[in-house]
């Protein structure tokens, strides 16, 4: 049984690593990056990284990245997961209004209670 603290173990969405069956994706960011993801500025970022012993590398367009461990990685994912989430729910909010447009173009332009929400509008 895995227990929390085992180094195979991600504590963002407690899923258990097993050798040779999951791999965690290899993500490379700069100090820049690491530090908007974290809440800090770059110095602190860069002395994150040091302390945690990963691995840095200079790119080509001249900036250092550093490869995520993973927990670093899972927290990046977990910063997707709801970064796509509130997207999602944008992208409702526009469906939702163009919907409501388009009743009222078919109305004439007149409201009802039905097209503002329960509330009667005068258009």
């Amino acid at each position: 049984m895995i227990k929390r603290g085992n180094p195979l173990f991600i504590n963002f969405g407690e899923l258990p690593l097993k050798q040779g069956v999951q791999k965690v994706p290899q993500i490379w960011m700069t100090y820049r990056e690491i530090a908007e993801m974290l809440g800090c500025d770059a110095d602190a970022a860069r002395a994150t990284t040091i302390q945690r012993e990963l691995d840095r590398k200079k790119s080509r367009d001249g900036l250092t990245r550093v490869k995520l461990d993973p927990e670093l990685t899972a927290r990046f994912i977990s910063m997707i997961r709801n970064a796509d989430a509130a997207l999602n729910q944008a992208v409702q909010e526009l469906r939702n209004m163009h919907e409501m447009m388009a009743r009222r173009a078919r109305s004439g332009g007149h409201s009802t209670i039905y097209d503002d929400g329960g509330f009667a509008v005068s258009g």
